[in-house]
């Protein structure tokens, strides 16, 4: 079935059920209760449809009727401002400016660390230094509820995915990120995420 973005009332989210980025779009879908569509994807094989809308063939990719997005943080600052409640950014402007540096820097040093361990053959020194750099800004954790944060926003919706994905590259986090520890659990208790996890992404953690 061909989806042409102008044709569509409901959002289309092509997705790949154990993608990182794609999780972290699925997150803020479900915390704001969002109606969508999903197209499963092998990101080895775009689809022609994937093809026509998004010349890269990536996913994620969203549709909002004649609306095309294929960058998953562009995405989800998107689906904050388009259904503000809950709100996942600070509303005012130095704060939302803080959010979205910390949100670069987990890209700089935790999504290229995951990215390297999705195609590393040997993920030991890989997975060590993730660890590492985890355990470090673990008493971060102990400080607030969610990421130096009360209230659950879009950092939050990065780092769950990749705390989710640990075990599958190798990683038990020690006795000294026991603050990371109960941040990840409170995470993974909530509703949606529950929601958010596909068959593939609730195997990574079964033994």
């Amino acid at each position: 079935m061909a989806v042409v973005a102008n044709k569509k009332s409901v959002m289309t989210l092509f997705s790949s059920g154990s993608d990182l980025y794609c999780h972290r779009v699925r997150i803020v879908l479900a915390e704001k209760g969002i109606s969508f569509e999903t197209v499963e994807v092998d990101p080895t094989n775009p689809p022609e449809d994937l093809m026509e809308l998004n010349p890269y063939g990536m996913v994620p990719t969203l549709v909002d009727r004649d609306l095309v997005l294929y960058d998953a943080q562009v995405i989800m600052e998107y689906l904050d401002e388009r259904f503000p409640h809950p709100p996942l950014m600070p509303v005012d402007p130095v704060s939302r400016a803080q959010s979205r540096m910390t949100l670069c820097r987990i890209q700089r040093d935790w999504d290229s660390l995951v990215d390297k361990l999705e195609k590393a053959g040997d993920k030991t020194s890989i997975a060590k230094e993730l660890s590492d750099s985890l355990v470090v800004v673990s008493p971060i954790f102990d400080q607030k509820p969610f990421f130096m944060s009360d209230e659950f926003s879009l950092l939050d919706c990065a780092v769950a995915p990749i705390l989710w994905r640990l075990p599958s590259y190798g990683i038990d986090l020690p006795l000294a990120a026991k603050g990371l520890k109960k941040y990840a659990d409170r995470l993974f208790g909530m509703d949606s995420f529950q929601t958010s996890l596909t068959e593939q992404e609730r195997d990574l953690r079964q033994g």
